[in-house]
């Protein structure tokens, strides 16, 4: 597999965000996504970071992201929160999501996090298969919660 993992830079920004909007299409909700690629340069290497992100390059082409943050669990300490993991359509089934995920469950490890934690759909039963290789747990106590602070018009 001739595929580079390295950590995200500016320059990738507009591929970050087109591979964002290629998962929003794919789980149906293209028009919820209102974020831009200002946006994720601002958030992902202005003067505070809010995400860590890593790329897939393929022959100097990104063809996947990892998109992290990190949280805090007053129970287990800090938890690195795998938002999403991506791989153009093209490109998958050749073993990019699976570098990705170790990459970043390597990251993860080396930088002392008690755990990486993600979401996935119910009804996605290729990543539910992929994570499971994994050896994942999945809980199905808990309910997804948020109040909207605004919402923007994506232009």
């Amino acid at each position: 597999m001739n595929c580079v993992i390295r950590a995200a830079e500016p320059r990738d920004v507009k591929t970050i965000h087109s591979l964002i909007y290629e998962l929003a299409v794919f789980e149906k909700a293209p028009h919820e996504m209102v974020n831009t690629p200002d946006k994720l340069l601002e958030h992902g290497f202005g003067a505070h970071p809010f995400f860590i992100c890593f790329v897939a390059e393929v022959d100097n082409e990104i063809v996947g992201m990892s998109l992290n943050y990190i949280r805090y669990s007053t129970w287990k300490g800090p938890v690195l929160y795998l938002e999403d993991l991506i791989v153009t359509e093209s490109q998958r089934g050749k073993g990019y999501g699976k570098a990705l995920f170790e990459h970043t469950l390597n990251y993860a490890k080396q930088n002392a996090f008690a755990r990486l934690q993600w979401q996935v759909l119910d009804w996605n039963t290729p990543a539910i298969d992929f994570y499971k290789g994994f050896g994942a747990g999945f809980d199905a106590e808990w309910l997804n919660a948020w109040v909207e602070l605004h919402k923007e018009i994506n232009s």
